[in-house]
């Protein structure tokens, strides 16, 4: 099979490498430096079972979005964002029947996804810790599963990455998963960015727990005004994650370090709008996005 990952950070890079270990053709779009490197050493893996170089002919780079020619399968890892504009960039090269996986944080890049490309768009949860130690260096921190939405594809896509030793599952309730891995990402990604700190040495101060339950709490709150049916043990799943995966800095910690724009106002920003429009308050969250986005202010000069 022929994978095209678009927008290859950390979570495209380790997807496209245990793809390419297994035999299939993967082709990295991303950003110049990034590309280079694995052009010219390909791309070196970290994780806990492995540590290789993987290069052509199983894994290639490109600055391209017409890269994904051809591609029997995209995994599409932009930020949320950069949704609509990156699905119109690659969307005049996509083989007609190519399937787009949306491996993205949020709960509505597949919906927005579909308003910009014509082939079928199947939105994925995604469990992974993953981050770029450096270009083209993918570092794995644990987990890995996908829960992926039904397709016409998905079962075989499924398959195809079971075999390539990624855990997934084809669920008719993604939108529930995706509901509580936004709750998820609420609790920890803004207080890991503020205090940038990883998630067991964060949940260890003084108040962090009772403001990660307010958060979730908030979430939980508008996730059923908008009739999402949302697996039990969201509360617990939370708790988990810092006993999982104690060593890893949020997504939003990452490129706050980086001086980067987050992918805030789709995490917690997205709870307070979807909560303001359905007359359910959302203090906790509120301050938190303002925080953030403060930070994001000030590095950018905005402030």
């Amino acid at each position: 099979m022929k994978v095209a990952v678009m927008g290859a950070g950390a979570v495209g890079c380790y997807y496209g490498a245990m793809l390419a270990r297994a035999g299939h053709e993967v082709v990295l779009i991303g950003r110049a430096q990034h590309v280079q490197a694995v052009e010219r050493d390909g791309l070196h893996v970290q994780t806990r079972q492995f540590d290789e170089r993987i290069g052509p002919p199983r894994i290639r780079a490109s600055v391209d979005p017409a890269a994904v020619a051809g591609a029997q399968l995209v995994l599409f890892c932009v930020k949320s964002p950069d949704t609509e504009s990156a699905g119109a960039s690659i969307g005049p090269h996509l083989a007609a029947d190519a399937l787009v996986l949306a491996l993205q944080n949020g709960v509505d890049n597949a919906e927005r996804l579909r308003g910009a490309i014509a082939q079928e768009v199947a939105a994925a949860v995604v469990y992974v810790a993953t981050e770029m130690a450096g270009p083209g260096h993918v570092r794995h921190h644990g987990r890995g599963e996908l829960v992926i939405e039904p397709s016409s594809q998905s079962e075989a896509v499924a398959r195809a990455l079971a075999a390539a030793g990624v855990p997934t599952e084809v669920s008719a309730n993604v939108r529930g998963a995706l509901w509580a891995k936004l709750i998820i990402n609420c609790a920890y990604n803004a207080l890991s960015a503020i205090s940038q700190l990883p998630y067991g040495r964060l949940v260890a101060g003084a108040g962090v727990r009772d403001c990660m339950r307010d958060v979730v709490a908030e979430c939980i709150a508008v996730a059923q005004a908008e009739g999402v049916i949302l697996p039990q043990d969201v509360g617990q799943a939370v708790h988990r994650i810092a006993e999982s995966m104690p060593g890893q800095y949020s997504s939003t910690a990452q490129d706050v370090a980086r001086g980067k724009r987050s992918e805030i106002d789709h995490l917690n920003g997205l709870v307070v709008k979807r909560g303001e429009a359905l007359g359910v308050a959302t203090p906790t969250n509120r301050l938190l996005h303002t925080l953030v986005k403060l930070i994001e202010d000030k590095a950018s000069g905005a402030i």
